[in-house]
């Protein structure tokens, strides 16, 4: 195959999966967007993790929290549980690379917060032992998977997944949600008038 027809494939494919999912997800996406947002208006938090390049994702939305999206506002809060290594090989060392994320849950996790679990296979077991740690505790929990991670989407309270067996592709259409959900959740906080607007900066 030429290298010209490949791109082509990969970005039709790339455009195939994403409209598939987003057609098929836009009344979950609106309901977790405004979920994220009442959860952040009334001081809760966001926790979000996963492991390789959905540990980037993870950082990377949350990034877009605590800084901003599109809009000039206030940060909100989101921590990405990938991020401080000390801790990630703390723990990893002292008790097992499975409690890296459930551990910080249990430190830094509040009832009414929401725990976001990113992986693609839905198998991780340091993912699927966060948010079953999250869920007694009281979070809300979120998972962006795919199709064939049945373990994942079984043990949150909402589960984004992904129709496709392509770790790139379902990892890009992971990146799309997290804009997304970030666009609507500005919009929601901080599209009111001056006088209204329910976060205060």
């Amino acid at each position: 195959m030429e290298i010209e027809d490949k791109i082509k494939r990969a970005y039709e494919e790339s455009i195939r999966v994403k409209e598939e999912f987003f057609r098929e997800n836009i009344s979950l996406i609106k309901e977790v967007a405004e979920l994220i947002a009442r959860v952040l208006n009334e001081g809760g938090k966001i926790l979000i993790f996963g492991n390789g390049g959905s540990a980037t994702d993870a950082s990377h939305i949350a990034a877009e929290f605590v800084n901003r999206f599109k809009r000039e506002r206030p940060g909100l809060p989101a921590i990405a549980l990938n991020t401080d290594m000390a801790v990630l090989t703390a723990i990893a060392n002292d008790y097992d690379y499975s409690e890296i994320f459930s551990k910080q849950i249990k430190a830094l996790g509040q009832k009414g917060d929401i725990a976001i679990g990113i992986s693609t296979s839905g198998s991780s077991r340091n993912v699927l032992k966060a948010v079953e740690v999250a869920k007694k505790r009281g979070l809300t929990t979120i998972a962006f998977t795919s199709k064939k991670g049945e373990k994942l989407i079984s043990r949150v309270d909402y589960a984004f997944a992904i129709s496709s067996e392509d770790t790139p592709r379902i990892q890009e259409t992971h990146i799309t949600l997290g804009h997304i959900l970030c666009e609507l959740v500005e919009d929601i906080l901080f599209e009111l008038p001056a006088t209204k607007k329910r976060v205060k900066g």
